[in-house]
């Protein structure tokens, strides 16, 4: 029951922001599973999620996490935030846009991230916002970090969507894309990339 009412609450933040949001209903576990499958999260000293949503790609981040890595989200939408904090009552969320990034790792006390988790809807956006966010994720980012993020099929044709890709090739030495994942809503497919 859990469930269906977080979906019927993601869905009505869609309606509400579509382009903020990015898709009907949340990401499946099944998508979550396979995007943070390649991580080394074990030996990570801090790991961020942006645009966590729900919380479904958590539930598959934090089995992977050692006692000593530090993990903070950061979602926009206060909506999603409280369902987040009801799904993850012990995890540090900011509800703040992604775009500050750097201002919250140093006043978690960190500079640098070895890996970013990004739920955002890049197919959605501005080149403007793209290149924003980039910029930012990059500025905290270590070298040999991680940065992992997922796209819908359909949307892969978009002029959004192909930038991105291009500002990813561009910006890490190592840039893999899946194949799609079937048992999600609706199929999608996942970079995983390194600095």
């Amino acid at each position: 029951m859990s469930r269906m009412r977080d979906n019927l609450a993601f869905f009505r933040q869609f309606l509400v922001r579509p382009a903020a949001i990015g898709a009907l209903l949340p990401s499946s576990r099944f998508l979550a599973r396979a995007v943070v499958s390649g991580l080394e999260l074990d030996s990570a000293r801090l790991v961020v999620e942006v645009g966590p949503g729900t919380g479904i790609f958590t539930d598959h981040v934090l089995p992977l996490l050692s006692p000593r890595t530090d993990f903070f989200a950061v979602e926009i939408n206060p909506h999603l935030a409280a369902i987040f904090r009801q799904r993850h009552p012990d995890v540090t969320l900011y509800v703040d846009s992604a775009v500050n990034v750097p201002r919250i790792v140093a006043e978690h006390g960190s500079r640098q991230v070895d890996a970013i988790i990004s739920g955002l809807p890049w197919a959605s956006f501005k080149p403007e916002l793209q290149d924003e966010l980039m910029g930012a994720f990059l500025s905290v980012l270590k070298p040999g970090g991680q940065f992992v993020s997922y796209g819908y099929i359909q949307g892969m044709v978009l002029p959004a969507a192909q930038r991105f890709r291009q500002t990813l090739l561009r910006q890490f030495s190592y840039v893999k894309l899946s194949g799609p994942v079937w048992l999600n809503v609706p199929p999608a497919f996942y970079y995983q990339c390194r600095l």
